[in-house]
């Protein structure tokens, strides 16, 4: 399974690898903003992106969007420090298929 991860802190894409280091998942990029993002995910067609919602140049629930235009089949995984619940949902209605608060742990 592809994967591609995407939030504007390195050190919150090292732990997101790091806890997903023991599942049989090829990354194949990452990206600190929307644009970026939206501009790998169309070259590496992920089956799964994680994908912070507060980032520069695009946020994530537009990226979530986009990404969803070109490939509605992906999975797509908010993971966030917006712990509100009115943001949970407008990610899940937009297609996002689960919405994390960080920090995120093992559970």
């Amino acid at each position: 399974m592809k994967l591609l991860i995407v939030d504007d802190s390195s050190m919150m894409r090292t732990v997101i690898q790091q806890y997903l280091q023991d599942f049989d998942l090829d990354i194949v990029g990452e990206a600190n903003n929307g644009v970026v993002a939206l501009e790998l995910f169309k070259k590496t067609r992920p089956d799964m992106v994680t994908l912070d919602i507060t980032m520069p140049e695009m946020d994530g629930l537009q990226c979530l969007k986009k990404m969803l235009a070109v490939l509605p089949q992906t999975t797509v995984v908010m993971i966030t420090a917006l712990a509100d619940k009115a943001t949970g949902l407008i990610a899940m209605s937009e297609g996002a298929k689960a919405f994390l608060v960080k920090p995120v742990t093992h559970e």
